[in-house]
């Protein structure tokens, strides 16, 4: 099965969403700002991801450039901060089975399909 890590707010996402309709195949839809994913959910996407936590964070979110940016941060400090404040990571995350990718630009996700 699919998964779409979304943001109902965002474009890219909701592209996202989009281009898994049209392709017709069974996803779920994961609200990660709703049903945060914990540290252990993290280091498994990461994994998948085959990325650098850091690779996972939106730098440009008002709480990274106040509580973080300035900081020499461990990969475990900075899985920790995406746990604690959801809006830090980067979306849409679509998942397969042990594959994974960020969907930006929205045609990265067709690499999954």
């Amino acid at each position: 099965m699919i998964e779409i890590y979304h943001n109902p707010r965002c474009s890219k996402s909701r592209q996202g969403i989009a281009l898994l309709e049209s392709y017709g195949a069974p996803f779920k839809v994961v609200r990660y700002l709703d049903n945060t994913p914990n540290e252990k959910e993290l280091e498994s996407l990461i994994d998948k991801l085959n990325i650098k936590p850091i690779e996972l964070v939106r730098k440009n979110e008002a709480i990274w450039k106040s509580d973080f940016k300035s900081k020499d941060l461990t990969d475990s400090e900075i899985i920790s901060a995406m746990a604690q404040h959801p809006k830090l990571i980067e979306r849409p995350i679509v998942v397969k089975g042990r594959k994974a990718v960020i969907g930006r630009p929205t045609e990265k996700i067709s690499t999954l399909l």
